[in-house]
């Protein structure tokens, strides 16, 4: 078999295979999804996070697009904060700590901003 035929076939697959991949994963519930653990209290913490924020987006959507969003949104920021709050308890690195500091100010005021704007539209 040629190269440009096996090029062609693996470039093929990949277009077909990636949407039905995506469409298959569509709705899944990743917070119960087992992934591998490195034993690491970070790791472990990590893990609790991410299960707990997946869950949380987890939300019934109402077709109000605006506070759809910001339903989602808020606890996918939450997410961050919880993972930045590990960064800080866990991390050495200054440059990063840094960036973890930032990150939970500014998600912290928009998940502020977004419950204000939830409350101000009555949803």
């Amino acid at each position: 078999m040629s190269a440009k035929i096996i090029l062609m076939t693996a470039a093929l697959s990949a277009l077909i295979g990636g949407p039905l991949a995506a469409q298959e994963m569509k709705g899944m519930d990743h917070s119960k999804m087992n992934m591998p653990t490195g034993g690491s209290p970070s790791t472990k913490a990590f893990e609790d996070a991410n299960a707990r924020m997946h869950k949380d987006m987890a939300t019934q959507y109402s077709g109000d697009t605006d506070a759809d969003f910001v339903r989602s949104m808020i606890p996918h920021h939450q997410g961050a904060i919880d993972m930045a709050k590990i960064e800080l308890a866990h991390g050495k690195d200054p440059e990063i700590r840094q960036l973890a500091e930032a990150v939970i100010k500014a998600q912290e005021a928009e998940i502020a901003e977004m419950r204000s704007w939830l409350k101000a539209h009555g949803k």
